[in-house]
């Protein structure tokens, strides 16, 4: 019987083994596309669920055109390429079968409280495709399995210190940065030999300047304007345009559409936050006075540390060790800007929370 805490679903059935495993253990197995969301407010609502059911159906659009390997491993090339509306039907359909079979289960027998966090994983089963088949939109979900790992979540308390994040940029970029993928989790296993003792996320950079991402989330900064002018003023308004700036890299530079990088974006906007989508840059951040990172479980979290090599060229060490760091520190606790986005966010996700009630 599956543990009182994680329950696995395969195409809606439930694994009744002893021991379910972690999320990790899943992702390792099965290639595939997958999202990860979570409850809210004593499991009533899922975060922005309609959203990452879109970037689900759009992750495994991009795999199976551009990397099967990456969904199906295999990379033989897919029969016939299909439009986005057909994978957001089949992806919106498959899903929501597994989660109606699922989900009044998981709250019938699970026996702790708190929230929920659903990773839901969409894997191709390449043995049920006949060579030279045509495939059209009833013919993808039949070869095309649901995984939905359950299990329950406590939400770290925003802005205290124990939840503040602590960042070391070790490595290059993700490959096919658009989609989120499973094989993911192994391709950046090599980064970890970098990871430097209490840093808890890796940031990635392709030249060590420019900061793409982290691992598992998004990066942003709060950086003061490059100006003589304004370079020893504190942030006092954040309606004041002339003096800062919430900087992130764009998609185009290779990162992934997270969910909640979305909304800090059309927050700011909302809110006459100055935002560039530019990568911030390493080597002006003197400029930077408050930096957060971003994911569907942690919402946000503010950033005490930031550690970088002195030299690019000696993260081809071995160990962390052996490299050279430099740190940005920033003041204890989420700065004015951080905390404002975070509140936004939060009401945000009470207006866009899937009812856990269409489910059951």
């Amino acid at each position: 019987m599956a543990t009182s805490s994680r329950f696995l679903f395969t195409n809606g059935v439930i694994s009744r083994t002893s021991d379910t495993p972690p999320v990790s253990t899943l992702l390792e197995a099965h290639s595939g596309a997958y999202t990860t969301s979570r409850t809210h407010n004593n499991t009533s609502c899922l975060l922005f669920w309609e959203r990452h059911l879109q970037r689900l159906a759009e992750s495994t659009r991009i795999l199976y055109n551009s990397k099967p390997g990456f969904l199906f491993k295999s990379n033989k090339p897919m029969p016939s390429l299909l439009p986005l509306s057909v994978w957001d039907s089949v992806i919106q359909s498959l899903v929501h079968d597994s989660m109606n079979k699922a989900i009044p289960i998981v709250l019938n027998e699970r026996r702790s409280g708190g929230e929920l966090a659903i990773t839901t994983l969409v894997s191709g089963n390449f043995e049920k495709l006949s060579e030279n088949e045509n495939v059209d939109e009833e013919r993808i979900s039949q070869i095309l399995d649901v995984y939905l790992h359950v299990g329950s979540y406590v939400p770290p308390v925003f802005g205290v210190r124990e939840n503040c994040a602590k960042l070391a940029v070790v490595g290059p970029g993700r490959d096919v940065a658009m989609a989120k993928y499973s094989d993911w989790l192994r391709l950046r296993k090599p980064l970890e030999k970098l990871r430097p003792d209490l840093v808890t996320e890796l940031l990635l950079s392709n030249d060590g300047d420019q900061i793409l991402e982290g691992c598992i989330t998004n990066f942003f900064v709060v950086c003061r304007e490059d100006s003589s002018e304004v370079k020893a003023k504190n942030l006092h308004d954040y309606g004041s345009t002339s003096s800062f700036e919430v900087q992130t890299a764009p998609l185009s530079d290779g990162v992934l559409p997270g969910i909640i990088r979305q909304i800090v974006i059309e927050v700011c906007l909302s809110m006459g936050i100055p935002l560039r989508e530019v990568a911030p840059s390493w080597s002006k951040c003197e400029l930077w006075e408050e930096a957060f990172i971003t994911n569907s479980l942690r919402v946000m979290q503010h950033v005490e540390t930031i550690q970088a090599p002195s030299s690019w060229e000696q993260l081809e060490s071995n160990n962390w060790k052996e490299v050279s760091w430099e740190e940005k520190r920033f003041k204890e606790g989420p700065g004015m800007i951080t905390a404002v986005i975070q509140k936004e966010i939060m009401e945000k996700a009470s207006l866009e929370g899937f009812p856990m009630s269409n489910f059951i």
